[in-house]
């Protein structure tokens, strides 16, 4: 009997727009002199967004936070691992979950995340697969058509 693991519940549970707000006002009235962990839980809430460019934005600021703060970076790796989930960068996402599970082999979390990555890798790959597939169909019966009207002359 297998474990079950806890789903990456951050994958599709994005904030309230006036939670997100309440986090966006901290970040930007501590202007120039933001402090790391305000940086960090309003990269958090935008990385729960539904909206691309607020994800973005949100591994940017991680991104930041890990260059100038190396002592945070653990903390920030699953939100850097699941905010490229999100934007579809499953590489980068795969990169930084494995960095993870290198350092906390049991994080639940980063467990059930690396099986949503593995299933949309998959998922994603067999439909590119189908695609070349159609393509390489609909290439023979164009061919053929054109072969079949060449003979014909």
């Amino acid at each position: 009997m297998g474990v079950e693991l806890p789903y990456a519940a951050d994958a599709d549970s994005p904030l309230k727009s006036e939670e997100l707000q309440v986090l966006r006002a901290q970040y930007e009235k501590e202007g120039p002199y933001v402090g790391i962990q305000t940086k960090f839980n309003y990269a958090w809430g935008l990385i729960k967004s539904s909206f691309r460019n607020e994800q973005q934005e949100g591994v940017r600021l991680l991104s930041d936070i890990t260059r100038n703060a190396p002592e945070r970076r653990r903390e920030c790796l699953y939100y850097l691992a699941l905010g490229n989930y999100k934007l579809g960068n499953y590489a980068e996402a795969r990169r930084y979950n494995d960095i993870l599970i290198d350092h906390e082999p049991t994080n639940m979390q980063a467990g059930s995340l690396r099986s949503l990555i593995d299933d949309k890798v998959a998922k994603e790959g067999l439909v590119g697969v189908a695609i070349v597939g159609g393509l390489a169909i609909a290439a023979g019966v164009v061919g053929g058509m054109i072969f079949k009207g060449a003979r014909r002359r």
